[in-house]
């Protein structure tokens, strides 16, 4: 039985480590470097680093954060933000990225996918979608989730398989930052059309939400932000109480 994963997840502004709540009121939260190398000892299996702004402000991706973080972890490293070209991929990929996450770059051009599995392989591109309700559908909202695109997200998940994502992270925007749990409904309603492992984001509140999340089939990974930066929820602990009622995991 393949294990469940643990991913705290780094989202970057000016530098620095922030965490909103439904995408807004961001404020900083610590030094991007320090916080990686303290979730490479704490036992988290990967980490995510997205430079949240960087497509809205229209610039490439922080490479010269992205290369510091890199080098204080030893674990796999997924990075998005601003990928909007195989020349962004490979940017990535050189500074030290395991795994590349595009988002609305994909939105954009839906052929980056394919082109990039082609590149580098399927389990280099990590399709990354931040979804909402919108009158009883769940929308897809590109820009950092400012920009309603209309497209429904569990077509664009079996879509972006199709074209060739080899993993998919579903960002529930009504439950970030809020942690009253992972949006189950919305990730049930993926899990059924697509095969590729589902990474969950969005509303993890305590130790006892990643156990309702891995209960659902087809989920592989959950990540989270506030409660691992707030030492809210040790990662070991959580990792500990998981297996104890029955998921596998990496201790």
């Amino acid at each position: 039985m393949i294990t469940k994963r643990i991913i705290p997840c780094l989202d970057i502004r000016d530098g620095q480590v922030v965490k909103g709540v439904k995408f807004k009121d961001v404020k900083n939260v610590e030094d991007p470097v320090a916080m990686a190398r303290f979730y490479n000892e704490s036992g988290a299996d990967e980490l995510v680093f997205y430079d949240i702004t960087a497509t809205v402000e229209k610039r490439p991706l922080f490479t010269d954060v992205l290369k510091r973080v890199a080098a204080e972890i030893f674990i796999p490293l997924t990075v998005g933000g601003s990928i909007n070209s195989l020349d962004d991929f490979d940017r990535v990929l050189k500074a030290g990225a395991d795994k590349v996450s595009v988002n609305s770059g994909a939105i954009k051009n839906p052929r980056l996918i394919s082109a990039a599995a082609e590149k580098y392989g399927d389990q280099c591109v990590v399709l990354s979608m931040d979804a909402a309700r919108v009158d009883g559908a769940f929308h897809v909202f590109a820009k950092g989730g400012r920009e309603d695109t209309g497209m429904d997200a569990v077509e664009w998940a079996v879509r972006g398989e199709k074209l060739g994502a080899g993993e998919l992270v579903i960002n529930s925007i009504d439950a970030d930052g809020v942690r009253g749990g992972f949006d189950l409904p919305m990730l049930a309603a993926i899990a059924e059309r697509v095969d590729i492992p589902i990474v969950a984001s969005g509303g993890a509140g305590k130790k006892e939400d990643f156990l309702e999340l891995f209960a659902l089939p087809g989920i592989d990974a959950g990540l989270a932000a506030s409660i691992f930066h707030f030492r809210q929820v040790d990662i070991k602990e959580l990792k500990a109480y998981l297996s104890r009622n029955g998921v596998q995991m990496r201790l």
